[in-house]
């Protein structure tokens, strides 16, 4: 049996999508972030060393980290589903949108969670005029025109076809889901961005997507 090891508002809301898009049994064990910091709970440390979600076993096997979860997953158990065929040019923009939801997209995302923070976390009085400044400064400088530049490469790619592998639906659609549901919430996906809009749209509506709601519980991203 498969088991998911599942934080909410996490990452690990898009493997338990792809298990109900392949049909797949398999079991959650939920974990709660800290409503203060944000962090993970330290029961995941006794799952994997970095305590970070998500994870998987799958019998004797552990996976970690979204991409080679999404690989093994629909490796094993795709029976050819979710992803193009080898060969062909869909399957290399498939993997690279498979690697580039982690590689390049949520690193300014992240960023910018950070900054925020920064700037608007309590702090001593006489240090918040210095640190807001700082934090202004790096996100309108660096943090921002990365995250524009990525929008603006991601509308033009879905302007080449339907979804980010071509005319079918797959896996590295469900890998970009995050980052792109992150930066609906946070990064300024806006009106600006009308394909990347209505790419939410269609994976919201889609009835595995649901499931995997039910089944995960409360995920702020996903309105």
């Amino acid at each position: 049996m498969i088991v998911v090891h599942h934080l909410n508002n996490s990452r690990s809301q898009r493997i338990l999508w792809l298990l109900e898009e392949l049909g797949l049994d398999y079991e959650i064990k939920k974990y709660q972030r800290d409503p203060k910091t944000m962090l993970a709970p330290s029961e995941l440390r006794a799952v994997h060393p970095l305590g970070k979600s998500p994870v998987i076993t799958d019998g004797e096997l552990m996976v970690a980290e979204s991409g080679a979860i999404v690989e093994y997953l629909v490796g094993r158990y795709g029976n050819g589903r979710l992803q193009p065929a080898a060969g062909t040019p869909e399957r290399l923009r498939y993997t690279y949108f498979l690697h580039f939801a982690e590689g390049s997209a949520m690193s300014p995302l992240l960023m910018k969670l950070v900054f925020d923070k920064v700037e608007n976390g309590p702090m001593p009085f006489f240090a918040k005029p210095i640190a807001r400044a700082i934090a202004r400064k790096v996100k309108d400088g660096f943090i921002m025109p990365n995250i524009r530049s990525q929008l603006d490469f991601l509308e033009a790619e879905l302007g080449k076809s339907e979804w980010f592998a071509g005319g079918e639906f797959s896996a590295a659609d469900i890998q970009m889901s995050f980052a792109l549901e992150a930066a609906a919430s946070r990064g300024g996906l806006g009106s600006q961005y009308p394909r990347l809009a209505a790419f939410l749209k269609k994976i919201h509506a889609r009835p595995a997507y649901g499931r995997a709601l039910e089944r995960g519980g409360k995920y702020d991203y996903a309105s």
